[in-house]
């Protein structure tokens, strides 16, 4: 069981063949194979199934600078309830601050420009999404495929270049020690040259989600 006073990266850090990023920047880990191939196959499926053009809070005048898609994944769905159930015990987060599972996808040509997953605190929708539930703390993403070319996710600010791999985990903490956002954590989901990306993502958020 986790200890109370663990922090999700200590918690990280306690699993055989997890890695840490070596960045004094940012509190990020890399975990190969995290789920099985079989998995990354069904997920990829109800991505296909039910995907949507993806969105950006704070529009910034870019109309290319997201252009994937996105699946909202059903919390009914025992699959999808089983992996956020793991993450959450893989952290040591409480699932209660956990967002909806979310899908996404990208064709030749899409990408996600450089950007952060909290929400900028002088943005003009900041209020509109953290009243409620708070910042976004950590990102956890799983790669369910191996791209054919393209499609790596890079950490500009640290130098860092993430390879798509099939149940590849990739997270990181979205805040600094003294919980203000981390602009180090900027990354840029890059155009896929060839074939299709597929990734799962999970944030959190500072309280109970909803």
């Amino acid at each position: 069981m986790t200890k109370v006073h663990e922090s999700p990266g200590e918690v990280l850090q306690s699993h055989p063949g997890v890695q840490r990023v070596p960045s004094p920047r940012i509190d990020m880990f890399v975990a190969r194979e995290f789920i099985s191939a079989e998995l990354c196959e069904r997920l990829i499926a109800k991505i296909e199934a039910e995907h949507r053009p993806s969105t950006v809070a704070d529009y910034n005048g870019d109309d290319v600078f997201r252009t994937s898609s996105t699946c909202d994944l059903s919390r009914d769905d025992p699959e999808v309830a089983a992996l956020a159930a793991r993450i959450a015990e893989y952290s040591g987060i409480d699932p209660a601050h956990a967002e909806p599972l979310q899908g996404q996808r990208y064709e030749v040509g899409q990408e996600f420009k450089a950007h952060t997953d909290y929400f900028e605190p002088r943005g003009p929708e900041f209020e509109k999404y953290c009243a409620v539930a708070g910042q976004r703390t950590w990102t956890f993403m799983v790669y369910l495929n191996s791209v054919e070319a393209g499609g790596a996710t890079r950490f500009k600010v640290i130098d860092k270049i993430i390879q798509p791999e099939a149940g590849k985990l990739v997270c990181w903490n979205n805040q600094r020690p003294d919980g203000t956002p981390n602009p180090a954590t900027l990354h840029h989901a890059m155009k896929v040259r060839k074939g299709f990306k597929y990734v799962i993502t999970q944030w959190y958020r500072e309280r109970p989600w909803g």
